[in-house]
């Protein structure tokens, strides 16, 4: 596919999907390519974490608003960079969370609402990104990709809970409307190790964020 020339500015673009779908690897090669600022979430103490997993029914709410919370700050700092950004995973996905916390009993159906009435209000105050680049993957090549990279607390996950994840994340992004998408089945592409898949996926970026700008005038 043809890569494309035309000076792009102040675009800003989020990468989303499931664990093991290759996120950061892309951000990293949209910067060397494209010369886009990748933005990854700093890694910040939780104070929450460690009491939810002893006791999810009491900490999941003030978990997933303390994640909420964070990410909009983040998302508010991001929109004074200028130039080409790139963001791993967006806040969209934040809720898909929330929803399967309600689906496990570790959240209260007056919580959920209640996480669900801030993250409405959030959605009010920041501006959408210009492009919204889905991921796709089938659960069995996510798994394949998780056990590869070897990282032991998402190996011990169970097949089930990918299963879910999966399903809301299609969901989510069969129905989005927030901002422009571009869905991308990786299934069969390697681009960290193939250049022609390289190509391929940069390629689509690209050309979506030039369409974009040609509709916008």
């Amino acid at each position: 596919m043809k890569k494309t020339s035309k000076k792009l500015n102040n675009v800003n673009i989020v990468i989303d999907g499931v664990v093991g779908v290759g996120k950061s690897t892309l951000l990293r090669i949209l910067k060397e390519r494209e010369g886009f600022t990748p933005l990854y979430e700093p890694v910040i103490d939780n104070p929450i974490l460690h009491k939810f997993y002893s006791n999810m029914e009491r900490y999941a709410f003030p978990l997933q608003v303390h994640f909420l919370n964070k990410k909009f700050r983040f998302i508010k700092e991001s929109r004074k960079i200028k130039g080409k950004v790139v963001m791993d995973r967006s806040i969209y996905g934040d809720a898909i969370f929330a929803k399967m916390h309600l689906e496990n009993g570790n959240m209260s159906k007056t919580e959920y609402e209640l996480y669900y009435e801030l993250f409405d209000n959030m959605m009010m105050n920041i501006t959408p990104p210009t492009l919204v680049v889905y991921l796709e993957i089938s659960v069995d090549k996510a798994i394949e990709r998780i056990k590869l990279r070897g990282r032991e607390y998402e190996m011990n996950v169970d097949r089930a809970y990918w299963e879910r994840l999966n399903k809301h994340y299609t969901q989510l992004y069969n129905d989005f409307t927030e901002a422009p998408i571009l869905k991308i089945n990786v299934d069969n592409i390697d681009f960290e190790n193939n250049k022609e898949h390289q190509d391929y996926v940069v390629g689509l970026i690209m050309n979506k964020i030039e369409e974009i700008n040609r509709l916008a005038g």
